[in-house]
This record gives structure tokens, sequence and C-alpha cells, in this order.
């Protein structure tokens, strides 16, 4: 099978981006840690292309410790300077006060919900919702799951969490399957656990 004849469109012509799609976007995650991982990346996408982000995915692990939540949540004044000096990651200092204040929220969730996981797979009651899309024209930006999620997420106070993004990240985690009907992945990324 040539896999890039069969990929979903937008991820064919750059390694980097094929490699995402065939090993993380769409697979379901439920990993806190990981969870948390996606939605800082998001949130840092927010007006920047994929791409962007995917180049400096490893800068941005590095300086946000891995993206650890309680360590996120405890960042001072001194590390959101560090960070705004860093040349490796978006110097963004709105959406580096956003991280640090999402972890925070992070940590209210899981106590009130057990996980964010529980949080947020809630939305769907665990399942996946598979959609059946032909041309990547189809999809839309963002659907009444990520309006609710959005608007739920902000009223807990999180930031950079527009309906856009959310459903970005909503893709990403694979609580939406949205590869393609033709694309080899569309049934590959039922069963598998993205934390595994």
């Amino acid at each position: 099978m040539n896999e890039e004849s069969t990929r979903c469109e937008w991820a064919n012509g750059n390694e980097k981006m094929a490699l995402y799609h065939d090993e993380v976007w769409g697979v379901p995650v439920h990993d806190d840690q990981q969870l948390f991982a996606k939605l800082c990346l998001d949130c840092m996408q927010a007006g920047l292309s994929w791409q962007t982000i995917l180049n400096k995915q490893e800068y941005f692990y590095k300086a946000f410790d891995g993206f650890d939540i309680k360590i996120v949540a405890s960042y001072d004044e001194a590390k959101v300077e560090e960070l705004m000096h860093d040349a490796g990651i978006v110097r963004n200092l709105l959406k580096i006060r956003a991280l640090i204040n999402n972890a925070q929220r992070v940590l209210e969730v899981q106590k009130e919900f057990g996980s964010f996981d529980a949080y947020l797979w809630g939305f769907t009651e665990g399942e996946v919702i598979k959609n059946s899309w032909t041309s990547c024209d189809e999809i839309p930006a963002s659907t009444a799951l990520s309006d609710a999620l959005s608007k739920d997420l902000k009223k807990r106070g999180f930031k950079f969490v527009g309906t856009t993004i959310v459903y970005a990240y909503l893709q990403a985690v694979g609580v939406v399957n949205d590869h393609l009907t033709s694309c080899f992945r569309y049934d590959a990324c039922e069963g598998i656990q993205g934390d595994v």
C-alpha cells in the first residue's frame, strides 16, 4: 500500500506532518499528562500553523518541564521571564501565562472529577465521535461539541480555548476521529490508546 496516496491530504509532503498524522493524530488519549501537553500545544498554535508548533515541539517539552501539570502550575514570574527569552519556543506572554493558568485549572478539574480524562471524555460519554469525511474541505472548524467544551472550559477559567482551538484539540487527542474515510488511519485509530 502506498500510504501517501491514502493519507489525509493535509499530512502529505512533509515528513514531520506525515509522522504526526500516522502515529499521533486521532489516537484516543486518556493520560492526564498527555492531555495537558496537547492542550498546551494547541493553545500555542492559536494564530500560527501547526507546522510551526510541530517544529518546536521538542523545545516546548524541554522549556515547560515536560508539561508536568503540577510544575507548570507553580511557575512564578522569574520562570515567565526565562520562557520569554527562550528562542526555541513561541515567545508570547499571553500564551505563556495562559499555559500556567490552564495547569492550575486542570488541577482543579482533577480534584472535582478525579482526572482531566474523566472530565474531557465525559462530554462524549467516553465514546469516540467517528466522522465520515471524504474530503478535507468537509471537515468543520468547530462543532456543537467543541462549542460546549469551549464554553465550559472558559467558565472554569481556562484561557486560549476558543471553539476552533478546542476542536483541533479534540481531533488531536482522538475524542473526534476526523481522518478521511479513504485514509489508512481511519479505522486504525480504533482501540489504540495514546498513552501506551
